[in-house]
């Protein structure tokens, strides 16, 4: 199906909460961030934190949540409503952190022959390894298992569920592209990429056959999908939505028309694809007027009941594993990011780190925001200086006022709280001039901020 390009500038699964026990006296885990090494085969050289919420059952569902480029998985977890919903219902989340690079910063390998092959390597060996992991180390439920992810990491989720159709049941892409859509690693950078160029179409059978060729033979069942996509988005067109769409509606038989549409929230407009069973296998949003800056806040939410996780959560905590010498608490953040106390920093209470990546009139900025004091901040604003010549188009986790100059940065309903010792991690999409600089300097809330 041709599709018009646009804006090119740039569940129903009961979750049985058994076998439930009062927690060891001195449990090694809490509710916090754990970075775990040694998780098994790690050909990606990926790092992997977990989330293990107190309270969970027996044999909790895991979601693998995965950041977008230039992020990590600390970042993912202070940033994202994926934790707080584990707390609610009783999931394991696993952050796992991408270190390759094509050009584009810590990304996740969708472009590597190895990661588009069943047990190639790379990437998606490593995250396989995660989940057995969490399988093995908390009891993790092995018919429960769901991926999503921004950007980089809604790719990777499209990526997990062609190679891997055993494991994963479920996937939330945001911001994706359809698995396979590049074909190498010169490929992969914005500004040169015929992938997310604006006029990458091909039928529904190519990208059908694309998923089926990832693991021949291959004849069980295949993931229910959802996927997410601004309609101003600029880095990745939102015209590779729909490419998303042929591709895993072909690959679990249904129609290009969807059986129903409608608009669960004011600018959300959703297209479903059911199966003759009334299941619905596919599953598009479309946001209207948003740009590359998805998950926004309640999102996360519709993709855990997709998933089918939204249960009430347990009541009791179960008991916990003894601490291995493979896991340590993670040092950024080292608590949960939703505390009660609210005080702004003072000055050299906070950190900011930059990842910036540019091309010919282009460039993204990762802002890693991290906060070295001793108390939470809840409500934050970050102001910088861009560099003349650079104009923000389109950003993420953040509002950004105005464009150019000056920039306020503003947080997002589920972001705006930074735990001590916690962070989060926003980011932009701007033109540029010939001046491919960082701001020098921030402030957050009016305090200036060490530059790492």
């Amino acid at each position: 199906m041709k599709v018009k390009k646009r804006m090119l500038l740039g569940v129903v699964v009961t979750v049985a909460a058994v076998g439930l026990t009062l927690p060891r006296p001195g449990s090694a885990y809490a509710a916090s961030l754990m970075e775990v090494t040694n998780f098994g085969d790690n050909p990606g050289g990926m790092r992997m934190h977990v989330y293990v919420p107190d309270v969970r059952p027996s044999n909790p569902g895991i979601v693998v949540a995965m950041h977008g480029c230039g992020g990590s998985g600390p970042g993912f977890y202070s940033g994202s409503e994926f934790a707080s919903l584990a707390d609610r219902y009783g999931f394991i989340v696993i952050y796992p952190t991408a270190t390759q690079q094509a050009g584009f910063g810590n990304c996740f390998d969708t472009w590597s022959d190895a990661a588009k092959r069943r047990g190639g390597g790379s990437d998606p060996v490593s995250i396989v390894s995660m989940v057995a992991y969490a399988e093995r180390q908390y009891g993790g439920d092995p018919n429960r298992v769901y991926a999503t992810g921004s950007s980089s990491g809604g790719m990777m989720t499209n990526e997990m569920l062609a190679l891997y159709p055993d494991v994963f049941k479920a996937g939330a892409a945001f911001m994706g592209v359809p698995f396979n859509c590049f074909p190498n690693a010169a490929d992969y950078p914005p500004g040169s990429s015929r992938c997310t160029g604006g006029s990458m179409d091909r039928t529904p059978q190519q990208w059908g056959d694309a998923v089926r060729q990832a693991y021949p033979g291959y004849t069980g069942a295949r993931p229910r999908v959802q996927l997410w996509h601004g309609t101003a988005d600029t880095l990745v067109p939102y015209s590779l939505l729909q490419e998303e769409i042929e591709q895993w509606t072909n690959v679990a038989g249904l129609s290009q028309t969807p059986t129903s549409t409608g608009a669960p929230q004011s600018g959300w407009n959703r297209r479903r694809y059911a199966d003759a069973t009334a299941t619905v296998r596919v599953e598009a949003y479309s946001i209207q007027g948003a740009g590359h800056s998805l998950p926004s806040a309640g999102m996360a939410a519709a993709a855990i009941q997709f998933f089918g996780l939204n249960t009430t959560g347990p009541t009791t905590p179960p008991p916990s594993p003894s601490a291995s010498p493979n896991q340590t608490a993670s040092p950024s953040p080292t608590t949960s990011p939703r505390p009660t106390t609210s005080t702004p920093p003072v000055s050299g209470a906070c950190r900011v780190t930059v990842a910036l990546n540019a091309w010919n009139t282009g460039l993204t900025e990762n802002i890693t925001i991290a906060n070295t004091g001793s108390a939470a901040i809840n409500g934050w604003s970050l102001v910088f200086t861009l560099p003349s010549g650079q104009t923000i188009t389109s950003g993420w986790n953040a509002t950004y006022t105005p464009t150019s100059g000056t920039v306020t940065a503003r947080n997002l309903s589920y972001n705006a709280t930074i735990a001590a010792n916690g962070s989060v991690t926003i980011g932009f999409q701007a033109n540029h001039s010939g001046s491919t600089g960082r701001p020098t300097s921030f402030t957050l809330n009016a305090s200036a901020c060490v530059v790492a």
